[in-house]
């Protein structure tokens, strides 16, 4: 019994530590000069975000000068105004900020002018229960109505002998 108790103990802070250590490190962009007004929409930090999935405790790595630029976290309407005057946090000089909660996360740039010409970043993170979709399916879920459709279809007895006539029960 001892054994037991001690194997579960052992397991679940196996668990712990495990989870504890989930997080990956994220460069921002993927490069290390990504931290800057794009040249075109689709240069957009947002459009590199949208390829990803953030999990709870990952860290995203913004690397730029700060001697000339700054990382804001702000709210989703300082964002979309790119105001700079009352942000969450500010970065300077390099950062790694942690993606503690699920949710949206917005960051704009501390440099003058740079938010409105696109130097900025959303990121939503997905919440601890949808941690099992990392690893979609083989093959997509069919349609509800194809699936209703085979459901209802009237199943056939099987037979032994489907090409063996057979003599009426009347003779």
């Amino acid at each position: 019994m001892a054994f037991l108790r001690t194997l579960v103990w052992f397991s679940a802070l196996a668990f712990v530590l495990f989870r504890v250590g989930e997080g990956k490190d994220i460069l921002v962009g993927g490069s290390e000069d990504a931290w800057k007004i794009p040249k075109n929409a689709s240069d957009s930090l947002n459009q590199w975000a949208r390829k990803h999935r953030f999990k709870v405790g990952d860290f995203l790595i913004f690397k730029y000068n700060g001697k000339a630029d700054s990382v804001l976290q702000v709210t989703g309407e300082n964002y979309e105004s790119c105001s700079t005057s009352k942000p969450i946090k500010e970065y300077k000089d390099g950062t790694k900020v942690k993606l503690n909660k699920s949710g949206p996360f917005y960051f704009i740039s501390g440099a003058d002018g740079h938010c409105q010409k696109g130097q900025k970043l959303e990121v939503t993170v997905i919440s601890e229960k949808h941690r099992h979709h990392d690893n979609p399916p083989a093959f997509p879920p069919k349609p509800a109505k194809q699936l209703l459709r085979r459901l209802n279809q009237p199943k056939l007895a099987p037979t032994r002998h489907l090409h063996t006539r057979m003599a009426p029960s009347w003779l």
